[in-house]
């Protein structure tokens, strides 16, 4: 999935309304790095749901482990809202 941007180039930096200039390079890191957390975040998915289909869960390494998957998808929200530009309604 893409992620949608949309500023201006000056001097091979981008402009995000308001926000910081970041270069070409550095919003190529940002989306890989989104990337890579969604692989861990889905892969969380699956062992929180292979644990649950257990009869006997560990609810400690259950919790931690949706704990793991929360921080996950607000890492991911911040890194998101970096690509994002703001608008001034």
């Amino acid at each position: 999935m893409r992620i949608p941007f949309s500023g201006t180039v000056v001097d091979g930096k981008v402009s995000q309304l308001g926000g910081p200039m970041l270069t070409i390079e550095e919003l190529a890191a940002i989306r890989r790095r989104v990337e890579e957390l969604r692989l861990e975040h889905g892969d969380l998915e699956a062992a929180i749901s292979a644990l649950g289909d257990r009869p006997f869960t560990d609810e400690i390494q259950m919790r931690r482990l949706k704990k793991r998957k929360l921080q996950l998808k607000d890492m991911i929200a911040k890194l998101e809202s970096n690509l994002i530009p703001d608008l001034d309604a």
